[in-house]
C-alpha cells in the first residue's frame, strides 16, 4: 500500500502543465508506463532516471494499481 505521507507522485500546475511527476523530479510518471509498455523493466527505468528511486517507481505502480482496484 502507497505511503500517504510521503506521495511517489505529485500534480503541480507549474510542473509540466500540471502532469503527474515523480515527486521531487521533473520526471512525468508517464515514462514509467512507456518503459514497460515496451517490454523494459523497472530497473532499466531507474538506471535511465536515477533520480527516481526504485522505491518510488514500485510505490508509483502500487498507487496505479489501487486507483484501479475494482471494488465489489
Amino acid at each position: 500500500m502507497p505511503d500517504k505521507t510521503n506521495p511517489p507522485i505529485t500534480r503541480d500546475p507549474e510542473t509540466h502543465s500540471g502532469m503527474p511527476v515523480f515527486t521531487g523530479t521533473r520526471i512525468p510518471v508517464k515514462v514509467l508506463f512507456d518503459y514497460l509498455a515496451d517490454g523494459q523493466s523497472v530497473d532499466a527505468f531507474v538506471r535511465h532516471y536515477p533520480s527516481v528511486s526504485r522505491a518510488q517507481a514500485v510505490a508509483a505502480l502500487e498507487e496505479a494499481e489501487e486507483l484501479l482496484e475494482v471494488t465489489g
